[in-house]
């Protein structure tokens, strides 16, 4: 039986009204069914590996690339002057498939009609000595003006693997800030490969931490009063965690990268284990051997709601669809994929169990999907030329 450590009752009731059960894993192996019910509109071309979207108050679309740039959308017009005063970033090398850092999510606070507030994530450092920071700053014009960095995470490491980076703002104002594990082997933290930092309460490193506006712990999180442990920490034992989102009646969902296969899609609840590098579906890519124990579920970890396995899907952003343009997708959780150029839709029953999995196929790297404000599902493409494509009804005139 799985068990989960619950946080403050005042916590728990402010960010997860209903919790499920536990429950067993939905395995999505091979090519899912193709929904045909939409058609793909481009929007706007000619951005490098775009990462994030996000709307602001009056219709604006804010993107960020990758190599450190913040873009606007207005009137469906790429604002051809990049938005100036964002952070310096470490930005990676193309190696093939492998260039992670760079800036990745741009997010509005809740207020951001009253405070002009954004929050920026991205990977700041040197190639030998890196890690990912979390800044805000006031937008001002075409301006990002005050830059404060509010959060950086415990440990340096090499290399350009793996940082997180994820964003998601919840009902009381406290936000979820996704941390990767630092990267595949041989990355090494304290003389150790930086994967195991996932398991220890004293990293900040393979977790989701909450944060406050300003960056610092609340003091309900769940492993707060723990000797040794992090205070931001909200839950564990996550290997690179690229998609979060957070449904309607409360609950919280992410999707995160498994090594050779075992792509998970999780609901996360506080103070939860998710058990890698301990548990898991995928093998590591040396040898192609089991990472871990070689088990896929173990005693105090919670196990995925679905796994893409044997293949993956490179799950990227992430969100659950609460328009009225698709009637039929209400609820739904749709999450990109990288390595399929796809968007899957899933459905969950009132148990929480998988009832439908489906492809939409993009035919490019999905590096974000999002609702717009119009009800209409926007797609980027982490391509060196990336787009962002808005879906519409099939039958729209």
């Amino acid at each position: 039986m799985k068990r989960r450590v619950l946080a403050s009752a005042a916590m728990a009731a402010a960010i997860s009204p209903r919790l499920a059960q536990a429950q067993a894993t939905f395995q999505a192996a091979g090519d899912p069914p193709l929904n045909l019910t939409y058609r793909q509109v481009a929007v706007v071309e000619g951005l490098e590996h775009p990462w994030s979207i996000a709307w602001l108050p009056d219709g604006t679309a804010l993107v960020t690339e990758r190599p450190g740039r913040l873009r606007a959308i207005r009137g469906g017009r790429l604002d051809p002057t990049p938005i100036s005063g964002t952070p310096p970033v470490l930005v990676a090398p193309e190696r093939g498939l492998v260039f992670q850092a760079g800036l990745f999510e741009v997010s509005p606070h809740p207020d951001f009609a009253r405070n002009r507030m954004l929050y920026l994530s991205y990977a700041h450092g040197t190639p030998q000595d890196n890690r990912l920071r979390l800044a805000r700053a006031t937008l001002d014009g075409n301006a990002l003006t005050n830059l404060q960095v509010i959060f950086e995470v415990s440990q340096g490491k090499t290399d350009f693997q793996h940082y997180g980076g994820k964003i998601l703002w919840l009902a009381d104002n406290t936000l979820l800030l996704s941390v990767g594990d630092g990267g595949n082997p041989p990355v090494q933290i304290e003389g150790g490969l930086s994967r195991l930092q996932a398991q220890r309460v004293e990293s900040h490193i393979g977790k989701i931490l909450r944060l406050r506006e300003d960056g610092t712990a609340p003091p309900d999180n769940p492993f707060i009063g723990r000797a040794g442990a992090r205070p931001e920490i909200f839950s564990m034992g996550h290997r690179h965690v690229q998609g979060l989102a957070r449904h309607p009646d409360g609950r919280i969902f992410a999707t995160e990268h498994g090594p050779l296969g075992g792509d998970e899609l999780n609901l996360i609840r506080a103070g939860a284990n998710y058990g890698w590098p301990q548990v898991g579906w995928g093998r590591d890519y040396a040898g192609g051997t089991p990472v871990g124990t070689g088990q896929r579920s173990g005693a105090g970890f919670v196990d995925p709601v679905l796994v893409w396995y044997p293949s993956v899907i490179g799950a990227s952003g992430l969100m659950v669809y609460t328009g009225e343009r698709f009637p039929e997708w209400r609820g739904s959780i749709f999450s990109g994929g990288l390595a399929t150029q796809d968007v899957r839709r899933t459905v969950l029953g009132a148990d929480g169990q998988v009832t439908l999995h489906e492809s939409l196929r993009i035919g490019q790297r999905v590096r974000d999907v999002r609702q717009g404000p119009d009800g209409l599902v926007y797609v980027l493409t982490d391509e060196i030329h990336g787009r962002v494509f808005r879906l519409e009804p099939a039958n729209q005139t």
